[in-house]
């Protein structure tokens, strides 16, 4: 750890001495949700810390916090769905109303005539 470039460990040295596991993973909440997971029959593994993002998080407390971090994909899912929103709600509004816009086109023509 001491030999990664751009990254400071120096935070988790304190709570890495004794037995100690390292979960590596691309999705930052995985290794957390994993363990929530796992606890639901055991008390075990105990939280020491983690580094997610260039943010450490130390102690066991921290483990629901880092299991309810979203994901990139889950982000870029949101965001997605939030651009979506506005367009669906007025093809939704086109939709539903087509039947009141025929009606009021067809008493103005019969207005006219």
């Amino acid at each position: 750890m001491e030999n990664v470039q751009g990254k400071d460990f120096t935070e988790l040295y304190d709570i890495l001495p004794g037995p100690t596991a390292i979960m590596l993973s691309d999705t930052g909440n995985l290794p957390a949700k994993l363990i929530k997971d796992f606890r639901k029959k055991s008390n075990k593994p105990v939280l020491k810390g983690a580094f997610v993002e260039e943010s450490i998080y130390i102690g066991d407390d921290q483990l629901n916090l880092l299991a309810d971090i979203k994901s990139k994909d889950e982000l870029i899912g949101e965001v997605i769905g939030l651009l979506q929103s506005p367009a669906k709600n007025v093809i939704s509004a086109l939709t539903s109303s087509k039947g009141k816009i025929a009606g009021l086109v067809k008493t103005l023509s019969e207005k006219e005539a």
